[in-house]
């Protein structure tokens, strides 16, 4: 497993190290490599969201989140590519392509506008030069069934929801750069 936060190839901070430490759990992807370069399909604007299946949640799981953030991008607060919510703690996996329904097809998941204005997944796509971004596909495990988040909400107020509500964190990345 490739360490995101320790990349120099990468300007941007690691978002999560202000965050509660929290444990991990078994996080995979039929479609990305943790570290590796994302394949086409997953970039704009294709925005094909990856296959995402987890397993060995912590106890007392009762929900996840599913979020992916650049953290180089050329902005104070990074950008937003997906996140969505209220996902019941039996589901175990996401198809790929789930995020192009902003339910990911799982009745009472929820998913917040994107940086790019929209309820679904916006795949990779950095700006012309501006050098690799890492996109990181976080599944956070949940202390409670329903995070009750205002559907106009920011990914950035669900993160803060998260802050007081995770009780598990996986990330698998991958990286992008448009020359």
């Amino acid at each position: 497993m490739s360490d995101y936060a320790n990349d120099s190839r990468f300007p941007g901070p690691d978002p999560y190290a202000p965050l509660n430490d929290l444990p991990s759990f078994t996080l995979t992807s039929t479609d990305l490599v943790d570290g590796d370069e994302i394949p086409e399909k997953f970039r704009a604007p294709s925005s094909e969201s990856p296959q995402l299946a987890w397993s060995n949640l912590p106890e007392g799981t009762k929900s996840l989140a599913v979020t992916c953030f650049d953290p180089d991008a050329p902005t104070a607060s990074g950008f937003w590519h997906w996140a969505a919510f209220n996902i019941p703690a039996d589901v175990a996996e996401l198809p790929t392509n789930a995020g192009a329904a902003e339910n990911l097809g799982i009745d009472g998941v929820k998913s917040l506008t994107n940086d790019s204005g929209e309820r679904t997944h916006f795949g990779a796509q950095p700006p012309e030069g501006h050098g690799p971004h890492r996109y990181l596909y976080a599944v956070h495990a949940v202390d409670t069934e329903e995070l009750d988040i205002p559907a106009d909400a920011t990914p950035t107020v669900l993160g803060f929801n998260l802050h007081f509500h995770a009780i598990g964190r996986a990330i698998l990345w991958g990286w992008a750069e448009t020359k």
